[in-house]
């Protein structure tokens, strides 16, 4: 029996696109893309009578079968699946050959899969902006494609636009090196860019960014044939410069001696406006990245290691599809701190991993009501929504199993010789956890004998799979030595709550601290009970954690802050919460990135709903449209 996607309609597995070619024109005006989506497709069935391709409410106007018109029927509406698009196929196709079929729509004002931004909302305020984030199934609502990891594609694409353009691909025309916009007249004059990507991708790797950007390259490092960059609007491409050209190449290099050659070419980086909805997004050949990175300290750069990762782990060795999603993010986490330990310290490797127990935690607790949603393996039913069990908990538990299954094996050095076989052997393929799993075990067979296999049985691994609750199979040590001055700081400030004399904490407490043992000590706190409103107080103005730019120790220090949301300290700091969210607070650009503002928005509802609603019914439109279904889901605003 086949594993098939429970979240597709195509008929992927009788059919397969193998390349698409797109043709297309951004409209700015009508906020619209349009033009064509020509698939290559593979017969692997004989006499498959029509091929099925996911929409998302896109207006379809026409198809063709190798150039001539070609009958369509567009399905009514799924809520979380779209339409299906049946195309129909000449009689007699048999197995083995090809067929090219061309679809021509445009989008429509509903595409969940874009984010048109007005030039107010963009850091230059000169011009529109248009982004995409298609992970996990909204690839369909930019076009008709077979939206599944499961099917992997090659692409090239000519399109159109007064903006400059960025694909996840190689840029063919104009150079990225050239004059912005090819030297015509940025936000008037129409150029055409072009673009290829030869090496196969899920569909949900397909991306498109157009906005006032330009570009630096990065240092050529050592003698590897691939390149580095940064994209970004001319007001932030100084600081993004220098947040991560230092880093962003030995990373990679770092990474290809532990795995395999890099294989995409290209790897650049792109700053998005702030509404982006995600940290990053790991889209093939560039990683969008929220501007919540640049802290002008490079303190935040490690998304830019897990990004560059999944060039390795998902964009590579994909998952089949979402019931296996962890395959992705478990396996990228890993390596993500293994690197750390290797780049910086062995310690900074267990450090990341207690930081990230904290949000599994508070993950699987989330869940609590939905309990199949704390399982690693999540068996999802046919049109179910693949967002609504999105969290940490892929990331996070994913990452903690492999890392028992090394040092239940036997450490870094018989392990790290199987990462590079499971790479090599799965690379440009999407796999099931049952597939990984039989490879895992056929690996140490040969490279182990009996004695590997039966460390391997003494795993639970039932209980890692689809195992519910918030404790992990296994009690999980990390190494605590950058943890341990953070926990002691906490514990001072734990003892001094029945005091309200506070003159023992300086500013210099946190002077020896990086932006992650900031974080560990906040989160230290939560875990215990919640300071005296006066000690918040003092405690957010003495380390400058209430006004910090870096929104990752803000974040932290809000949640201490409304917890318990009856507090006096929660009714203090809910409004300020609140305007930093949507960018009433002097900022004027709103915290888009799901980690942030659904959290928060949370939290301030419990403490004030009618503030909370009144907040977000004002901003909401200048939020992705991503975040502004979960955020209304989290609100109760519908089910």
């Amino acid at each position: 029996m086949q594993d098939l996607d429970p979240t597709t309609q195509s008929n992927y597995s009788q059919i397969a696109s193998a390349h698409i070619t797109f043709d297309w024109s951004v409209d700015f005006t009508a906020q619209i893309v349009s033009g064509s989506a020509t698939h290559r497709m593979n017969v692997l069935v004989d006499d498959v009578a029509e091929a099925i391709f996911d929409t998302g409410d896109l207006e379809i106007s026409g198809a063709e079968i190798n150039g001539s018109a070609v009958a369509f029927d567009l399905k009514p509406k799924h809520q979380v699946m779209g339409s299906a698009l049946h195309v129909s196929l000449p009689k007699g196709l048999r197995s083995g050959t090809s067929i090219d079929v061309t679809v021509f729509y445009k989008t429509t004002k509903d595409c969940t899969a874009l984010q048109w931004l007005e030039k107010e909302q963009t850091q230059g305020k000169q011009f529109p902006y248009l982004f995409s984030q298609c992970q996990p199934i909204h690839a369909r609502a930019l076009a008709p494609c077979q939206d599944s990891p499961s099917v992997k594609i090659t692409y090239s694409a000519k399109v159109a636009s007064t903006l400059p353009v960025l694909l996840s691909a190689i840029r063919v025309s104009p150079p990225s090196d050239g004059p912005a916009h090819d030297g015509k007249v940025i936000g008037k004059d129409v150029v055409t860019y072009t673009y290829d990507q030869p090496v196969p991708i899920p569909s949900y790797l397909l991306a498109i960014a157009c906005g006032n950007v330009r570009y630096r390259p990065f240092p050529q490092f050592e003698d590897k044939q691939w390149r580095t960059g940064i994209w970004a609007e001319p007001e932030l491409i100084d600081a993004a410069y220098w947040e991560f050209s230092e880093d962003t190449a030995r990373f990679l290099a770092a990474e290809e001696k532990i795995v395999i050659p890099y294989k995409f070419g290209v790897y650049d980086l792109l700053v998005l406006p702030p509404s982006f909805p995600y940290g990053g997004m790991e889209n093939a050949c560039i990683s969008f990245l929220t501007p919540t990175l640049l802290t002008g300290d490079r303190t935040l750069v490690d998304v830019v290691v897990h990004e560059l990762t999944h060039s390795f782990f998902g964009n590579g060795v994909t998952h089949a599809h979402a019931n296996h999603f962890w395959l992705n993010e478990g396996w990228t986490v890993y390596m993500e701190r293994l690197l750390l330990g290797v780049l910086y310290e062995p310690a900074a490797r267990g450090f990341s991993y207690i930081i990230g127990a904290k949000a599994l935690v508070d993950d699987l607790s989330r869940y609590a009501s939905t309990p199949r949603y704390q399982r690693l393996v999540i068996e999802f039913q046919k049109g179910e929504d693949p967002d609504d069990a999105y969290s940490r908990v892929p990331y996070e538990k994913g990452s903690n199993l492999i890392l028992h299954i090394e040092q239940t094996i036997g450490g870094l050095d018989v392990f790290l010789p199987y990462v590079k076989d499971y790479v090599s052997t799965f690379i440009g393929k999407s796999i099931t956890t049952g597939q990984w799993k039989a490879h895992l075990y056929e690996y140490y067979t040969k490279n182990g004998g009996p004695e590997k296999v039966k460390l391997l049985d003494s795993i639970d691994w039932d209980a890692w799979f689809y195992g519910e609750g918030v404790e992990l199979p296994v009690k999980m040590t990390y190494d605590t030595t950058l943890a341990q001055a953070a926990y002691a700081l906490a514990d001072r400030w734990d003892a001094s709550r029945s005091t309200t004399e506070l003159t023992e904490f300086k500013t210099s407490d946190l002077a020896d601290f990086n932006s992650n043992q900031t974080i560990v000590f906040l989160e230290r706190l939560q875990a215990l009970p919640a300071l005296p409103f006066s000690h918040l107080e003092h405690l957010g103005t003495l380390y400058g954690l209430a006004s910090t730019p870096n929104a990752e120790v803000r974040l932290r220090f809000y949640a201490l802050a409304l917890a318990p949301p009856t507090s006096d300290a929660a009714k203090h700091f809910a409004p300020e919460v609140g305007k930093w969210v949507v960018g009433d607070d002097g900022t004027a650009v709103i915290k888009g990135r799901m980690k942030f503002c659904r959290p928060l928005f949370k939290a301030v509802f419990k403490v004030d709903q009618e503030f909370a609603l009144g907040l977000w019914a004002k901003h909401k439109e200048g939020f992705h449209p991503i975040a502004r279904r979960l955020i209304d889901k989290d609100l109760g605003l519908y089910e």
